[in-house]
């Protein structure tokens, strides 16, 4: 799974969450895909915790310290 791309893995679990939510999944299946979810999530985050702290080491101050400064979507509401 470490190859795999964090887009499909998104994908992934959206279609296992779709399944769940459908509620037409056995016990069985229902424990496998939640199984399969969790492995994706935690995937998905590394993927996500490694682009963090690869932008926060490109935001630097000018004496070299690293400077995190906080993500804010254009035209994002204030609050969210």
């Amino acid at each position: 799974m470490a190859q795999k791309k964090f887009e499909a893995a998104m994908e992934s679990l959206a279609r296992i969450v779709e399944d769940l939510e459908d509620g037409e999944l056995s016990l069985e299946d229902s424990m496998k895909a939640f199984e399969e979810g969790m492995k994706l999530i935690k995937f998905c985050s590394g993927k996500l915790e490694e682009a963090e702290k690869k932008v926060t080491l490109l935001i630097q101050e000018s004496g070299g310290k690293p400077s995190q400064v906080p993500f804010e979507l254009e035209g994002a509401p204030d609050g969210e």
